[in-house]
């Protein structure tokens, strides 16, 4: 198979997998349905997640349909390399494991990024942007929790950097361990 061909199919199918986490993300923390961003998301994850309300109905905030749409679109990855190379077989069911261990993944580069894009945007003002707002709602549980225990020194709240160093920490280490008990499976 060709690697360009196998770079684009799956550049394509983990930007979709990562837009429908981030409506899971802002179904769960209850985001501002009326920003345009929410109604794009919307919009361009619908056609995948609607068909599973179905099967996997929403639980309080938790859309399970859209998270099973964004494990399913990384899954979707593996099936598709290994069917054209003819290796589909009792193995595909161990690359759903793999699929939502990726996912794991890309919450964490989520919730990074998200939490840099809202210390620049602190820092050149521009955090009633819709965009920073939207970010602000997604990351803001997670900040929550470095807030009550490290208060603001003055006027410089320390708390997103100890949030980034603990999601280091979890990449680093803990996503390693996670992944070793996968890697026998394949």
């Amino acid at each position: 198979m060709d690697n360009t061909f196998v770079f684009i199919l799956r550049t394509v199918l983990d930007i979709y997998a990562s837009v429908l986490l981030v409506r899971f993300l802002l179904q769960m923390v209850q985001a501002d349905f009326f920003n345009p961003i929410s109604q794009t998301l919307f919009k361009l994850t619908s056609p995948v997640v609607e068909p599973l309300h179905k099967i996997f109905p929403t639980i309080g905030r938790f859309n399970s349909a859209a998270l099973v749409a964004a494990i399913l679109v990384k899954w979707a990855f593996y099936l598709i390399v290994l069917s054209v190379s003819g290796m589909f077989g009792a193995q595909m069911f161990t690359y759903l494991a793999v699929a939502a261990f990726e996912l794991l993944g890309t919450l964490i580069e989520i919730y990074f990024w998200g939490i840099f894009i809202l210390v620049i945007s602190s820092w050149i003002g521009t955090a009633a942007h819709p965009t920073v707002r939207l970010v602000n709602q997604i990351v803001d549980p997670y900040m929550n929790l470095f807030r009550r225990f490290i208060p603001p020194l003055g006027m410089i709240d320390i708390s997103p950097m100890v949030a980034i160093f603990g999601l280091m920490i979890i990449r680093a280490n803990i996503m390693p361990k996670l992944g070793s008990f996968i890697q026998p499976l394949l």
